[in-house]
């Protein structure tokens, strides 16, 4: 029996993936622009895995009733503690039960498409074959599986419909990455070469990058988030976007985004992780604690203006990345927000060479000479 029949229908926008990330984020985008009659319209979720907790949160929204998300932390210096409610999403359907509808849905309805699948979601699964195709068979295994029948089915049904992709998994490139799965498996399944071509032309598939933290869910549905929040899309011709909204920043440079997070947000991080594991500090000691030890900022501020800022004045984006900078000490200094040092020093020497040798060695193509003792120590200690 499926989940529901009506409040799904002709809705706009598809969405795989009933994360609290995306109940906080795209999906609050858009509840947001809809008010300003700035969306495309209203979002179906489906659920892609059997997880029990996905499935309280699947027959909550399925009501497609408003939940709450509550806004917590820093923004300009000024402390946020907010409700707001989202009215984005109009039903909610399970793959597992749902498969024929989600077909139809996805043939007729669709115009955008949003994802977040968590770790595995890219992964392809050996138990999915070109039987899947057939109209009585069952929902593919893995996420890529099912998005291939999809599209083969609107390919059939509805060839020159546009249909716009936005993965939304922290993958770089990740609308290239997933559109070279799901092609690979059309050429493992020697589907026809037109509707390969399809999936590269007609389609567009969304480079972007997500960035929110969103702490904790509220039961059954809604989050507690951060008041930061972007949704950095690489622009292409063709590309439809759900909603307009402040949040999200269409761009030329989508590289830049990536950079000012991993090498400002990820590498502070992980070098207050860093001083937190040589020096013996408190295993309870969070980010925000970090922060307000006035030796412990100093240091990391020194990090930041003298051996990362320099190398983004070198590729001419400066303002930009002290913009973000600003954020990141907002978010740093979030008093509602129990980030502990122990869970971010988890993997620490491999977040290491991940954040800190890229920014060392792009120092050396635009800025030979710019010392960074702090990131060239941290290597070095094993």
């Amino acid at each position: 029996m499926c989940t529901t029949t009506d409040t799904t229908a002709g809705t706009p926008i598809l969405q795989f993936g009933t994360s609290r990330f995306l109940q906080a984020h795209a999906d609050l985008f858009i509840s947001e622009a809809l008010a300003l009659g700035k969306a495309l319209g209203r979002v179906t979720v489906v659920q892609t895995t059997d997880n029990p907790g996905s499935s309280v949160r699947v027959k909550a929204l399925a009501t497609g009733t408003a939940y709450p998300v509550h806004i917590q932390g820093i923004d300009n210096g000024q402390v946020i503690d907010e409700v707001r409610w989202s009215s984005s999403v109009s039903g909610a359907l399970r793959a597992t039960e749902d498969w024929p509808l989600i077909r139809q849905r996805f043939a007729w309805d669709a115009q955008v498409v949003i994802s977040n699948t968590a770790d595995t979601g890219y992964v392809v699964s050996d138990l999915d074959t070109p039987e899947a195709l057939k109209a009585s068979a069952a929902a593919p295994a893995s996420f890529p599986a099912k998005l291939l029948v999809l599209l083969h089915d609107r390919w059939q049904a509805n060839p020159a419909a546009p249909l716009s992709l936005f993965p939304c998994e922290l993958v770089s490139r990740n609308g290239e990455v997933l559109r070279e799965l799901v092609v690979g498996i059309a050429e493992q399944w020697a589907l026809a070469p037109s509707f390969i071509t399809y999936l590269r032309t007609t389609c567009r598939w969304a480079n972007s990058l997500v960035d929110r933290i969103v702490p904790q869910p509220l039961d059954p549905v809604g989050a507690v988030a951060e008041p930061y929040a972007l949704w950095a899309i690489e622009r292409q011709d063709g590309l439809v976007v759900p909603c307009e909204h402040p949040a999200i920043v269409l761009t030329d440079t989508l590289d830049h985004y990536e950079h000012f997070k991993l090498f400002m947000l990820n590498l502070g991080h992980t070098w207050l992780a860093e001083r937190w594991k040589v020096d013996g500090r408190d295993p309870e000691e969070t980010v925000h604690h970090a922060m307000n030890d006035p030796a412990l900022r100093q240091g990391l501020e020194s990090l930041w203006e003298e051996e990362v800022l320099p190398v983004f004045a070198a590729q001419g984006c400066l303002a930009e990345a002290r913009d973000y900078l600003a954020s990141v000490r907002d978010r740093f200094l979030n008093p509602y927000l129990q980030h502990h040092l122990a869970d971010i020093a988890r993997n620490h020497e491999e977040k290491k060479r991940r954040r800190f040798l890229p920014i060392v060695e792009m120092a050396r193509q635009v800025l030979p000479g710019l010392a960074q003792p702090r990131l060239t120590t941290a290597l070095a200690v094993q």
